[in-house]
Order: structure tokens, then C-alpha cells, then sequence
């Protein structure tokens, strides 16, 4: 049999190697190497940071709030400090007009008013949402209040030296039906992590205590046996809800949760994690893993597989997750990307606030 090897390779073995060595990078650099490397979660994590820090500044404010609040709360890192300082000054602007304007007759009910109004209503969802609110008078301007007075005590700045006569503020939201709210079927089917928002707002304001009875309403309306009947939109709605009860019981990302008070929520996710992935988008489905995160179960099976469905998710050309639809737009993913990071680069400890001094 003859020898395949060339005469010059049998007697030149160490510079064969070299020159198929040579000749092998040359094909990379004119036509670009065959061989690709998966990137880590880590790396994706990294790259959409990038983008999004590099394109920061062409982001809506809230937008801005959004991501920096959460970078911070992962990171500590002060880059992220400056917007929020921003964010504090206009938050405590716009709560002290509202402050001023409850001392007017009607003025609630304005604002309420002409929130409805310009709801948008692009979706089907929307436009639900936007009828259920309107049968619920002031409460959309309540809960909006709720929740900016939630962000200020999150910074330091729930104090009479930022907000004078937050007394008052006080005394109006704690006039408004919240129980009835918060425990209403017709406004869990449409508006369940919402309520999970305001659950805790409420509770973290001192102004009521009814998780409990929200959770029980939501479990209620949400029982295990009604799965198999939910559209999908349904049953996005209940797990998009029930993330937010975890989300909204750490501060947001402030700190961690007990496992054993969301075991309800965290051995659901569990068993239905193969729907989940297949019939919610990637905003929903990066909460289900966070969820975990949150509560200490970095190791849970359920963490890897929404890992992996965002990794399969990732565009490396657009250095994103794209939407449910293909869209790239920084804006409208924000949100989609912000929690990608989080859920793809968890970090070992959380960082509460951050605390913010704004002068007058």
C-alpha cells in the first residue's frame, strides 16, 4: 500500500504542521473560519449590557428609570447613579404637584380622568384593561400615586423635607377600595401582576396589609384545575402575576424572598415549565426564572431551562433578545433585556435603593 504522506511531510513532520497551520489561518482571514464558538450565557449577558449602555442616552426616561434602577440593584455599580439622581429630582417634582393639586376640590378624579384617556388601546389587552379601569373611578390615579410614593421611600426620599404634607397624600389613598380592587375576578383576569404591584406598595407604604387576601383572591380566580381550560392569554396573565408577587415581595430586586412563603408559586412554575417556555414570551418566562433566583434556588432546574430558551432567543447581530415578533427596537425591549442580564449574569448579592440626595 501507498503512503499517503509526502515525502517532505515524512521528513519534515514539525514544519508540515506549521505550513497547514499557516495556510489553515489564512483561510480564516480571507474567508472567515467555519469554526464558531457559542458564547456563554455570561458573554450574551455582557454583549446586551453593551448595547444598551452604549445607547443609553437615546432611551424614553422611563426607559432610562427602568434599566439603570435594575443594573444598579445587580451591579452596585455607581455608573448608574447619575440617572436615577435624575429620575429622584423629577419623581419628587412630580409628586409635589400632585401633592398641591389634592388640596383642590375634584382634582383626583381630573387626573383619573384624563389617565383613562389616554390609555392606550393598540391591543385587545389593552383595550380590556382600559374598561375595566374606567368602572373603577380614581383608582388608576391611586394606584399610580401608590406606586411613585413606593419608588420615593426605595430612594430616601419618602421624608417632609421632600414632600411636605405627604400627610395628606397619605390620608387620600387610604380612602380607596383597594380590598375590593385587589380581590376582584374581573380585574385579575386582566390585570393580575398589576395587582401584585399594588399589593405591595400598599404594604410597603404601611397604608394595608391585605396580601394575604390577594394572594387567596388570585388563587381563587387562578386554581390549578382551570389550567388546561386558560387561553393564552389567561394563562400568561397568571404567570406573569404570580412572578410579580415574588418580584414585588423582594423590593424589586432589593433583596432576596423566602422560598418557602412562594412555594405555591415557585412548585406551579415547576410543573408546568414546559408551557410555560412554549406559550408565554421571553419577558414572562426570564420572571419565571428570576423568581427562583430570588429565592435563593440559583440551582433549580427550572433557572437553566429559561436560561437556555433566552440563549436559543439571543441575536448576536442585534446584540439582543429580540420581541415575540422579531422586533430589535431598544425601547419597546428594554424591559425584555434588562431582565435577560439579570436572569443570564445573577449576582451573589443584591444592592437595596440606592439611597438618593436631592436638594431643593
Amino acid at each position: 500500500m501507498r503512503s499517503s504522506v509526502s515525502g517532505y511531510e515524512a521528513y519534515h513532520p514539525l514544519q508540515s504542521r506549521l505550513r497547514w497551520a499557516l495556510l489553515w489561518l489564512l483561510c480564516c482571514l480571507v474567508v472567515g473560519c467555519a469554526t464558531t464558538y457559542p458564547l456563554s450565557q455570561q458573554d450574551i449577558a455582557a454583549e446586551i449590557r453593551a448595547r444598551y449602555d452604549t445607547a443609553f442616552d437615546t432611551l424614553p426616561v422611563a426607559n432610562q428609570r427602568h434599566y439603570a434602577q435594575r443594573l444598579y440593584r445587580i451591579t452596585g455599580d455607581d455608573r448608574y447613579l447619575p440617572p436615577l439622581q435624575d429620575y429622584g429630582r423629577r419623581l419628587v417634582a412630580s409628586l409635589q404637584k400632585d401633592i398641591a393639586g389634592l388640596a383642590q376640590p375634584g382634582y383626583a378624579a381630573h387626573r383619573a380622568a384624563g389617565m383613562i384617556e389616554r390609555y392606550p388601546e393598540r391591543t385587545q389587552k389593552q383595550r380590556r384593561r382600559k374598561q375595566m379601569l374606567g368602572e373603577w373611578g380614581e383608582m388608576i390615579f391611586a394606584k399610580y400615586l401608590a406606586f411613585r410614593l413606593n419608588q420615593a421611600r426605595f430612594h430616601g426620599l419618602l421624608n417632609d423635607k421632600q414632600l411636605p404634607e405627604i400627610d395628606k397624600v397619605m390620608a387620600y389613598l387610604e380612602d380607596q377600595p383597594y380590598r375590593d380592587f385587589l380581590t376582584s375576578p374581573d380585574v385579575l383576569e386582566v390585570y393580575a401582576a398589576q395587582v401584585a404591584n399594588l399589593t405591595y406598595d400598599l404594604y410597603g407604604l404601611g397604608l394595608a396589609d391585605l396580601r394575604q387576601e390577594a394572594k387567596a383572591a388570585f388563587r381563587a380566580h387562578y386554581p390549578p384545575a382551570r389550567d388546561a381550560a386558560l387561553s393564552q392569554a389567561s394563562f400568561r396573565n397568571k404567570i406573569y402575576g404570580m412572578t410579580h408577587f415574588v418580584i414585588a415581595a423582594s423590593d424589586y430586586y432589593q433583596h432576596r424572598v423566602s422560598a418557602a412563603d412562594n412555594a405555591w408559586i415557585l412548585e406551579a412554575f415547576d410543573a408546568q415549565i414546559e408551557r410555560i417556555l412554549a406559550e408565554t414570551k421571553e419577558d414572562i418566562y426570564t420572571e419565571v426564572g428570576i423568581s427562583f433566583q430570588l429565592a435563593g434556588l440559583t440551582d433549580h432546574p427550572v433557572v437553566s431551562h429559561t436560561q437556555q430558551a433566552l440563549v436559543r432567543a439571543y441575536d448576536p447581530e442585534a446584540r439582543m433578545v429580540p420581541g415575540e415578533f422579531g422586533s430589535t427596537d431598544l425601547a419597546r425591549g428594554e424591559h425584555r433585556n434588562v431582565l435577560a442580564i439579570m436572569l443570564m449574569d445573577w449576582p451573589e448579592r443584591l444592592y437595596p435603593g440606592p439611597m438618593l440626595l436631592i436638594e431643593k
